[in-house]
């Protein structure tokens, strides 16, 4: 089991920036992959993306191609993504959760391990 830990929200304007840490303790970090997946009041949760477990591979959820990058940092149990050009319809909470895996998967029941959940607020 692998122990996940976000931080980084807050409140931002429409086209600004955040980015998000997501803090790994536990099993080897190295052999999960690491999804992001994020869930808006009253909505279902949504996948946003993944990385490999050696950090090469990467794959976003169309909502967020072209804005949205996850990187990670085995050396340091640490995966990132980095959020750019916010629009209001990002608004949610956002989850990083560990597959035991080598890429992950685009369905986000599928994750093994959870974080808390970070609160991301778009203003318009």
């Amino acid at each position: 089991q692998v122990q996940l830990i976000e931080s980084g929200g807050g409140l931002v304007q429409a086209g600004g920036s955040l980015r998000l840490s997501c803090a790994a303790s536990g099993r080897t970090f190295s052999n999960y992959a690491i999804g992001w997946v994020r869930q808006a009041p009253g909505k279902e949760r949504e996948f946003v993306g993944r990385i490999s477990r050696g950090g090469i591979n990467t794959f976003y959820a169309d909502s967020v191609k072209g804005r949205f990058t996850i990187s990670r940092d085995n050396a340091n149990n640490m995966v990132y993504l980095q959020m750019n050009n916010l629009k209001p319809e990002d608004t949610a909470i956002y989850y990083c959760a560990a597959h035991n895996s080598g890429y992950g998967t685009s369905r986000s029941y599928d994750y093994n391990d959870w974080g808390q959940g970070t609160q991301v607020t778009v203003s318009s």
